[in-house]
């Protein structure tokens, strides 16, 4: 019992601490460091990156991962056990993801590209340990847990990556963007042809759609808002096939947890 109470305190202490930081400095900069100094979306404006997004639509799709974030957290305190069971099983996994996303916002608006990089990329591990050890996990915990935060981190290695590259508005970086963009793409594909993850498929779509109005706003006549919205209606699309399906009951199930097995309450069904 006192190891589960460490847990729930770790788990909405380091949460918390991740909302404020961001919230903080969505409308704060920094007052130390040596190097420049800005707000998070004011670091995003300042660099003209083939991976630069669009504000608005990246700041909702944390807030709605926030949000069932709070929703995760819930079921730790939940009178069921099963439930509480499984979200304890993600519980170190998400505590080290809260203190990732720390580290890099504070190195971030600090202008500290390269160490933020490093964080960012660690945090890839972590999640994607999380994810291929066990695919099917509930929804209540995969999309919280998982799939945001980590359709999140594989779009933040190129976002943060392309404003640590020295001169990232040269025809060369654009050209290289346009290469790397298509990632996103075939990222995405895997999780919902593997997995059947129509939730991997969504967040990159958002996340996708965000890159191109800002390439769009920025340039009209360019190839990378063009990539950015074909990759987010592939893979809306694709979401769609699978989810629609899933929703209706038919072809693809979700299936139970089974008894004992509190690790491992499915997402997805199995084929």
């Amino acid at each position: 019992m006192e190891r589960l109470h460490h847990h729930k305190v770790l788990t909405t202490v380091t949460w918390l601490l991740s909302i404020i930081i961001s919230i903080y400095y969505t409308f704060e900069k920094p007052h130390d460091g040596v190097w420049p100094r800005r707000k998070i979306w004011h670091q995003n404006d300042k660099f003209h990156t083939a991976f630069r997004l669009n504000s608005i639509i990246a700041s909702i799709y944390w807030i709605v991962l926030f949000v069932l974030q709070g929703g995760y957290i819930a079921h730790l305190f939940s009178g069921t056990v099963e439930h509480v069971n499984a979200a304890c099983s993600v519980g170190s996994h998400f505590i080290v993801n809260n203190l990732f996303h720390f580290a890099f916002v504070m190195l971030f608006v600090r202008s500290y590209f390269g160490w933020a990089e490093l964080f960012i990329i660690l945090n890839f591990f972590n999640l994607s340990s999380l994810y291929f050890r066990h695919p099917g996990y509930a929804r209540f915990i995969h999309t919280p847990v998982v799939s945001g935060p980590l359709a999140w981190t594989f779009i933040a290695i190129y976002w943060n990556g392309a404003i640590m590259v020295p001169h990232p508005d040269t025809l060369v970086a654009r050209i290289f963007g346009n290469i790397f963009i298509w990632s996103i793409l075939v990222y995405g594909l895997f999780f919902i042809v593997v997995y059947k993850d129509y939730t991997m498929g969504f967040n990159l779509s958002v996340l996708s759609a965000a890159i191109g109005v800002s390439q769009f706003l920025r340039q009209v006549v360019a190839f990378q808002w063009i990539f950015a919205f074909v990759i987010m209606a592939v893979l809306f699309v694709a979401t769609l096939v699978v989810a629609v399906p899933a929703a209706t009951g038919r072809d693809i199930k979700f299936a139970r947890a089974r008894a004992g097995d509190t690790e491992r309450a499915p997402l997805l069904g199995e084929n």
